[in-house]
């Protein structure tokens, strides 16, 4: 598991990188990276199963407190999770575009 800033993020995410977002489903409704899967935390072993194996998965929440800790959880589930520094907030903040509502 490992950090990224935002500017490494938006590169992976141009890319069509896989993006779960960790926060809660009313957070996730209110803004979210486009694409990016809303898993919320207490979700993630549930989920883990469908996650991709063979790519990294980067993990997103609001400041990056929340996905630290999902992505070391997902590490230690093997996935290739990387936790995105900054969060949703700095991705809007950024002025990189911010998706409402509860699609991906």
């Amino acid at each position: 598991m490992r950090e990224v800033n935002l500017a490494d993020f938006a590169a992976a995410h141009a890319e069509g990188a896989a993006v779960v977002d960790v926060r809660e489903p009313f957070e996730y409704v209110e803004g979210h990276v486009p694409g990016a899967r809303s898993v919320p935390l207490a979700q993630l072993p549930t989920a883990v199963g469908d996650l991709p194996r063979n790519r990294p998965v980067y993990v997103i929440c609001a400041s990056g407190s929340r996905s630290l800790g999902a992505a070391q959880f997902l590490a230690r589930a093997g996935v290739d999770a990387r936790s995105v520094t900054g969060g949703t907030g700095g991705w809007a903040r950024s002025g990189r575009a911010i998706v409402t509502g509860a699609d991906a």
